[in-house]
Formats: C-alpha cells, structure tokens, sequence
C-alpha cells in the first residue's frame, strides 16, 4: 500500500499512535544526575511526541498505550490529551507503576548527557493483544508504531507483530525503527526489528541504526537494499539530511542549519512533519522538508516536545528554492518568529 493510496482509506482519526510515554525529569541547571538539586517536570516518549507534533499541526490524532493508576499516570493522560491528542483508549493499570526517566542537559559540542530510566515493570510494558483496544488501534488512516515497544517485553512484541501482519482493510502501518540496544535483553532484537520494518509500509530510520543493528554499511543505498519492502523508506543521515525511496525514485533533501538546544525528541518530529506531509499528499521531496522544519522545532528547545510552526510558515519555508533552504538559519524561539520567505535568522 503507497502512502497516497492509505490517504483515502480507513475511518476516525488521521493518525493512530501507540506505545509507552514516561514522566521526564529535566534538571534545573547542568551538571551531572548526581549534582543537580532540583527537576523540572515534562513528558517524553516517542510515540506520544509524534502524537502532540501531529495534533499542533492540525491533524486528528489518537495515542493508545497503558500507564499506571497513579499521578504520574495522571499527569500524562492530562498533559497529552491537553495537546489535543485523543486519549480515551489510554489503559490504566491499578499494580504496575507509570515510568518515569531523568536526564541531564545535552553538552552541545559533545551531545554528552545521562539517562536514567526507571520503566522495568512498567504499566507499558504490560500491553498484550487482549488488553488494548485494537478497534480503536486500527481506526485511523495511519497506524504509527515504534521498535521500542517491540522491546519492552514479549507482550508488547506480540502486540507489534499482531498490528503489522497483512490483513483487510489494514492502515498505512508507519514504523520508526527507534533501534535502543539497552532495552533489549537478548540478541534477537535486532531480527525482530528487521521483520517489523519489512512488514511495514512507510519506515524511518538512522544510517547509524541500519549499521549498528544489522551491519548495512555502505550509505542509504545499502539500507534501501536491506529493506526493499516498504513503499516508503526513508534513511535519515544525521546532519547530513534524509532519503526517501519509494518504488519510483530516490530522492535526498539536505538538512538545515539549527542552532541545538537539545538533540532528544528530534527523531519523533521529524517522523511527525513527514507523516503530516504525507496525509496532506504532498510530493516526496516536500514531506522530506516538513520532516526537518518540524525536527528543528524540536532541537532548539530543552524538553522532549515542542509545537512545530504554523502550517503556513512551514509551507512557505518548504517551498524555498535549494539556495534559499540552504540559507536558512534557525534557531530558538524561530517558531514563533514571523520568518521572511528567504532567510530565518536566530534570534
């Protein structure tokens, strides 16, 4: 199924996501975990943020997951549902606990930051094919899925496997590979991402993850070779910028020039503008753009999450000749900034 052709398909929400969303804490002030006084409170989770980035962008969105019985759980369901994100298929678990993470401030020349999850047990985790909706999972036109949910236990594997197998009637399955060496606890996981990717229609994922998790090497081209099966695959190359194969063509769009602020959550954004683009049937080259406007919304803010520009800053922008887009300069506070249609200079 081609991205276009699952656009006319399916009823109720644009997108559905699933998978497990956690309480963040960001520290008040750099430093290591071990340093830093205080926290400040936010959410993360990859699934969740393309759900928020998709609803700022005017879409219907659903997120469907489990969190705990708890005011973590509350906070979440609150908070997401708050960035007009429909969460009424959001499980809650009344034993196993809402996960949480902390982390500290990215170091910008080196990306250098700690993470410390406390998600083992978690109410995600626990997801099976008999405790989620699955009506509700396959309402939209867009079925959008990670590789970490795969990794989170063996319920949630059978649950991606279930939502990805051919069948009737199925929604344009979008899989991020979101390959985390650290969540799985055997070797397997790296097959396991490979059948999920291959039964998918529309993939994204890193150059460095194709070589780390299966040993592509060789650029995008290797990648495509690796994964001829979806309709839509799209490489992302770091700062380099993306490549979208579809059975037509091959075509790769440059990245912009962002002042970072934190990298964390770039990844979902930009996964976010491309499927926007796709549900608006908007040519190949031109969702690869929305993919970078939205992933540098993303990396110049310090949370997870951050809105994406207005729809018609992001069109404009967009449409930029290639010496234009090769002009833009972006930095914080741009989304809010009234752009000039050549040049966004950083504030």
């Amino acid at each position: 199924m081609t991205a276009s052709a699952a656009s006319s398909t399916g009823e109720g929400v644009d997108v559905v996501t699933l998978g497990e969303s956690m309480v963040t804490f960001l520290p008040s002030r750099p430093g290591r975990l071990a340093d830093v006084p205080s926290f400040d409170r936010a959410i993360g989770g990859a699934e969740s943020n393309v759900a928020c980035v998709l609803a700022a962008a005017g879409h219907t969105v659903r997120w469907v997951s489990r969190v705990g019985a708890d005011g973590f759980g509350d906070h979440l369901v609150k908070t997401i549902g708050g960035h007009g994100v429909d969460v009424s298929a959001v499980g809650r678990d009344p034993v196993r606990p809402t996960g949480v993470y902390f982390r500290t401030a990215g170091d910008r020349a080196t990306d250098a930051h700690e993470v410390a999850y406390y998600r083992a047990g978690s109410a995600a985790s626990a997801m099976t094919v008999r405790n989620v909706d699955l009506e509700a999972v396959r309402a939209g036109r867009v079925l959008h899925l990670s590789g970490i949910t795969a990794a989170l236990s063996a319920g949630c594997r059978d649950l991606l496997l279930e939502l990805t197998a051919p069948r009737p009637g199925r929604p344009l399955v979008s899989f991020d590979v979101n390959h985390r060496p650290g969540l799985w606890p055997h070797s397997g996981g790296a097959r396991l991402l490979l059948d999920l990717a291959r039964r998918a229609d529309l993939v994204f994922v890193g150059e460095d993850e194709a070589e780390a998790a299966w040993g592509v090497t060789g650029g995008p081209e290797a990648v495509r070779e690796a994964l001829p099966e979806p309709g839509v695959l799209v490489v992302k190359q770091g700062p380099g910028g993306a490549t979208a194969f579809t059975d037509a063509a091959a075509v790769f769009s440059p990245a912009l020039d962002v002042d970072v602020v934190a990298a964390i959550g770039a990844g979902d954004a930009f996964a976010a503008g491309f499927l926007s683009a796709t549900l608006r049937e908007l040519p190949v080259p031109v969702r690869l753009r929305h993919g970078h406007l939205a992933a540098a919304a993303a990396l110049t803010v310090p949370g997870d999450l951050a809105a994406p520009p207005a729809r018609d800053t992001a069109d404009r922008l967009a449409a930029l000749d290639d010496e234009a887009w090769g002009r833009l300069r972006l930095g914080p506070g741009w989304t809010r900034a009234e752009p000039a249609p050549e040049e966004v200079r950083t504030p």
